[in-house]
């Protein structure tokens, strides 16, 4: 009996050193220390959850923040090199189910090469993506933190409009609004996304939400019948100003153009991560235009 217990003490001992003392005997996976991103939400939310010097790879629209654009390029969300990943010898690629196709996933798979897949569509979803992000990576206290941020300014968003009266001159459910993913072909958000999410929490309309589509072609005569208060225009890859032109022009006739409510935005909304609350403030201020 007592060389049975000696021999359970020395087998208890060899899982204590091995896998380290954490208040209890149990195992837990080393961090990935080689991460590749494909995609530039992803990339931001690491940054700010301090594992930039983990990351190895990103894709070539990964440019916020400064840091990640002197990572090694790996291509585009949507058509990543395969080869130019397995080079960087990453431990985990991070990707995301709105932006990377499932079949980049399932080739790394049949590779051997581990991913993580950052599923949050919805901007109240966006917080407990953030700590589940954090828990794989090895980075909760710093998940943590940031999504009490973001609970916070959703929160405060949504405080600041409930009950709220309507503008003068708005309809039913406050000042109507369409927000431009693309100006021609006409590409808009429509329901489900995280901008739709974030039209409704500031009190604007989306004259799309009805559509069935998450971003949607629209007709330039559904926005001239639907007359929207503010033209919300996204931050694109191009000049979008010079390419809206011929679309501004086309509902010129519209009170929104004529008193110059058409709002610019930044991309903080296109990317659901640590500037979340500086989209919501920017949607606040080109909603109370005059």
């Amino acid at each position: 009996m007592a060389r049975k217990l000696r021999g359970v003490t020395r087998w208890v001992l060899c899982l204590l050193i091995l896998c380290g003392w954490h208040g209890a005997a149990y195992c837990t996976p080393r961090p990935p220390q080689r991460i590749v991103s494909l995609a530039p939400a992803m990339t931001e939310i690491m940054f700010s959850l301090g594992l930039g010097e983990r990351i190895v790879g990103v894709t070539t629209v990964c440019d916020r923040p400064a840091a990640a654009r002197s990572k090694a390029k790996i291509g585009g969300m949507a058509n990543p090199s395969i080869e130019a990943i397995v080079a960087l010898k990453p431990d985990l690629v991070v990707m995301t189910s709105d932006g990377n196709p499932k079949a980049v996933a399932e080739r790394l798979a049949r590779l051997g090469i581990r991913t993580y897949v950052f599923t949050s569509r919805r901007l109240t979803e966006l917080p407990g993506g953030i700590r589940e992000m954090g828990r794989a990576l090895g980075a909760s206290p710093a998940a943590n933190r940031l999504a009490e941020q973001l609970e916070t300014a959703i929160r405060d968003v949504a405080a600041s409009h409930r009950g709220k009266p309507p503008q003068a001159g708005a309809g039913r459910g406050g000042r109507k609004a369409i927000f431009v993913i693309w100006p021609s072909p006409l590409i808009v958000a429509g329901p489900g996304t995280i901008l739709d999410d974030a039209m409704k929490m500031s009190g604007l309309n989306n004259i799309a939400a009805d559509a069935k589509a998450a971003y949607p072609r629209f007709s330039l005569e559904a926005v001239i019948e639907r007359r929207p208060d503010v033209i919300l225009i996204g931050k694109g890859h191009d000049d979008m100003r010079a390419l809206s032109k011929g679309f501004l022009k086309s509902i010129g006739m519209l009170e929104a153009v004529q008193k110059g409510r058409v709002c610019f935005m930044d991309d903080a909304l296109y990317r659901p991560g640590p500037r979340i609350p500086a989209g919501l403030a920017e949607l606040a201020r080109c909603g109370r235009m005059p």
